[in-house]
């Protein structure tokens, strides 16, 4: 995925918003706390380019390991189920709920390391083939990136609805 990460945790995190409103966290906190976790993996690209000077490939680092999110899934998980204070384990499960579904979407069209740190061996569901010299073209002009436009313009009706029944409400 190149351009559907933010978009998917925006579908994500404006849609659950209304199931958990009700434990006190603001809108505008909730949705912060879902992007920064759609995108929280790839952070990982500062050290890819930064120190590791393009050495590994950044799926291989532990920010894209889906054990590392999925305990933090789960350790989101039993803090929301039991602390008497769900605000902050709410945006830790919305957090790190969209960082489990960016795993889920790099899978579709790159390699994840679903079985790592146990298991050093890449699994993807669709394998891009390099056609061409800059890598960025043989994602935008595979039919998987199809799927990356339509994540976007579902995120765009969203926000475009919002933004018409906000303004409906103003007048």
């Amino acid at each position: 995925m190149i351009v559907a990460h933010l978009p998917a945790g925006y579908i994500v995190s404006t849609l659950l918003f209304h199931r958990f409103e009700k434990y006190g966290a603001s809108r505008l906190i909730f949705l912060r706390a879902g992007l920064l976790g759609s995108i929280a993996p790839d952070l990982d690209m500062i050290y890819f380019y930064g120190f590791d000077h393009r050495a590994h490939p950044h799926h291989s680092y532990f920010s894209h390991f889906p054990s590392v999110w999925l305990l933090l899934l789960t350790l989101a998980i039993l803090c929301f189920q039991h602390c008497k204070q769900k605000k902050l384990a709410l945006l830790a499960l919305i957090f790190t709920g969209n960082g489990m579904l960016h795993m889920l979407l790099d899978y579709i069209s790159t390699n994840i390391y679903w079985l790592a740190p146990f298991v050093n061996r890449p699994f993807a569901l669709i394998t891009v083939p390099s056609v061409y010299q800059d890598w960025w073209l043989n994602f935008l002009l595979h039919r998987s990136f199809a799927l990356e436009i339509l994540i976007v313009l579902w995120a765009t009706c969203l926000w475009c609805r919002r933004r018409l029944a906000r303004h409906e409400l103003v007048e």
